[in-house]
């Protein structure tokens, strides 16, 4: 009975480069699985700059939305601080009255309504 080698994987892992080299060249089966890894090494790198390109394009988008946020957030900060009547208005603890929106008020501070 045949039995085949089982060493490439922990050779490939585990040990140095000559040791791996030595070896494949002793072993067939070794030598036909250093072949298909080399081949799938291959695919990758003709791949790779497809991949590198891609990751590349996300990165600019998500750094594009990234400004876009903070300028939105920028200028409705700027907005809100030019606006001086609002900033006067509204400060900080204070609640609008019914008076400061414009209804017609008794002298309780409850809205008026006529007959």
């Amino acid at each position: 009975m045949d039995e085949k080698c089982s060493k490439y994987e922990g050779l490939f892992i585990f040990s140095d480069e000559a040791e791996l080299k030595k070896h494949v060249e002793e072993c067939e089966e070794c030598k036909a699985e250093d072949e298909k890894m080399k081949k799938v090494s291959n695919l990758i790198d003709e791949v790779k700059f497809y991949y590198r390109r891609k990751a590349r394009k996300v990165l600019q988008i998500k750094a594009a939305c990234a400004i876009f946020l903070l300028v939105c957030f920028s200028m409705t900060c700027g907005i809100l601080t030019m606006d001086t009547d609002l900033s006067d208005a509204l400060m900080y603890g204070d609640t609008l009255s019914a008076e400061d929106l414009g209804f017609p008020v008794d002298s309780y501070g409850l809205l008026m309504v006529d007959d």
